[in-house]
């Protein structure tokens, strides 16, 4: 079965004003910094996680080398580790700070909070389904693929247009990113990731009436000197979770 998404030209007509030629957004995407959950690969989707003392200097790094950027203001996810990392930018540069509930990760339903092998063990069905990139499959409680990207989709247009001709920060989730940096290059919810989208990870689009553009992707070299984490054996990383299980 095919994913299904109203085109950019559908969701730009249910924006008035969208369809301006000239009209120009720049837009800085973070992803928030690394949370416990994080470390010990526990899908966090709607749970509202805190950063770590790790993410917390991610956050600061993060908004250090972003100072002196000329954003008008900073929209967040409203989950705390989302929240904490633009907080830390809000301080740093002085922009507006506002939270919009259409950034928010995926929802997982009953699967958040969990492991992939705590999945295996308590459901072993709903484990291998939450494996596939199916994009209509939708967790017990949660949101399918296609319903997720249709409303990053539209709170980022939404955004892009009330800031036509200036530069916003938009703080949120991997998740979110993934759906941001597909719509950019033209890739379906199918395609296997291969982009990497780090903990207080910088990525660089432009928002025209076209739709979304690719500028950069993936700047950390704010967390140049940081040491690394081990994971511990026999846990799986959440990065590994994004990657080949949901994204």
């Amino acid at each position: 079965m095919t994913d299904t998404l109203p085109d950019q030209t559908s969701v730009f007509s249910a924006l008035d004003g969208s369809s301006d030629p000239l009209a120009v957004t720049r837009l800085t995407l973070i992803r928030h910094g690394e949370t416990a959950w994080n470390q010990g690969g526990r899908i966090q989707g709607h749970m509202d996680i805190p950063l770590n003392a790790r993410g917390q200097e991610q956050a600061e790094r993060m908004a250090v080398a972003l100072d002196g950027s000329d954003m008008v203001t900073i929209y967040s996810s409203d989950l705390s580790r989302a929240w904490q990392t633009a907080q830390a930018l809000h301080n740093q540069i002085g922009a507006p700070l506002l939270a919009d509930q259409g950034l928010r990760e995926r929802c997982f339903g009953v699967l958040q909070g969990q492991t992939l092998a705590e999945m295996f063990a308590k459901n072993p069905h709903l484990a291998t389904a939450f494996q596939t990139r199916d994009p209509h499959y939708q967790p017990p409680e949660g949101e399918s693929m296609v319903v997720f990207r249709k409303r990053v989709l539209e709170t980022v247009y939404r955004l892009a247009q009330r800031h036509c001709g200036q530069h916003i920060a938009v703080v949120a989730h991997g998740g979110v990113l993934d759906m941001l940096y597909r719509d950019a290059v033209g890739l379906d919810l199918q395609t296997q990731r291969s982009w990497v989208i780090d903990n207080t990870s910088v990525h660089r689009l432009l928002w025209t009436s076209q739709g979304l553009q690719l500028l950069a992707w993936g700047d950390v070299t704010h967390l140049d000197g940081m040491s690394t984490v081990e994971v511990k054996q026999g846990s799986v990383a959440s990065e590994d979770v994004m990657k080949k299980h949901y994204l």
